[in-house]
């Protein structure tokens, strides 16, 4: 994986270079990031030279607040949260809480995401921070093609250190004046411990044999995992 540098844009890599078996996950194919709004006109034309299509995993309240400043590049919204994110802080959800919740109730639209990942062009799946829905998102997409457990659980890890410090710091700041009794608030705000990950696709597992039969249970055909193989390993 390859952390990237594009101005008006948190926590934006490539998972390119990802072990897959004999094999790696192609560079250039699949990239995660924050929001877009605040992206720069040279922002801009950097990821339009990258990426042909963007998944957008925010509800329409975080959409309408924090519109993407991308041009030229579709778009398709799949909203993983059937509420709206604040209640996840109301509900003083933990991280591994509302992982499962999204891996439970979000299925149908986790896999539309990872459909458009295999349609083959060099895509972008983005949140609000790019950690939790984006982070469950790609885990899954590179699990579902044999991508090293390890490295994708890093890659995952990696997102609490690629958050800007003001942003955490403000974030921390409104949670504890918000949400003063909440253990789980600045988790769910800041936190990406391995752990939660490596213990998410372990439960799956569990459940369904593997991370491909939680993806087939869900509907994701023969077809299209055979395409996300392809747009995905070299």
């Amino acid at each position: 994986m390859s952390v990237l540098q594009v101005p008006g844009v948190a926590n934006i890599r490539d998972v390119g270079g990802i072990s897959a078996g004999t094999s790696r996950v192609r560079d250039g194919v699949l990239f995660r990031s924050g929001h877009l709004a605040h992206l720069t006109a040279e922002g801009d034309e950097m990821l339009r030279a990258r990426v042909r299509r963007v998944v957008d995993l925010r509800d329409d309240t975080e959409v309408s607040a924090e519109p993407s400043a991308l041009h030229d590049v579709p778009t398709t919204r799949v909203p993983l949260f059937l509420g709206s994110v604040a209640s996840f802080f109301a509900e003083d959800f933990s991280l591994a809480g509302m992982y499962q919740h999204l891996v439970d109730d979000a299925a149908p639209r986790l896999i539309d995401a990872i459909r458009v990942i295999a349609a083959g062009e060099p895509t972008l799946v983005h949140c609000t921070v790019g950690k939790d829905r984006t982070g469950v998102t790609v885990a899954l997409a590179l699990s579902a093609v044999g991508a090293d457990r390890d490295e994708i659980i890093a890659d995952y890890a990696l997102t609490a250190s690629q958050l800007p410090q003001a942003r955490t710091r403000a974030v921390v700041q409104y949670l504890q004046a918000r949400h003063p009794d909440a253990r789980n608030a600045i988790d769910l705000a800041t936190a990406s411990p391995a752990p939660v990950m490596r213990e998410l696709l372990a439960g799956i597992e569990r459940r369904h044999g593997s991370i491909v039969g939680y993806l087939r249970a869900g509907g994701l055909t023969d077809a299209e995992l055979d395409a996300l193989g392809r747009t995905l390993v070299e």
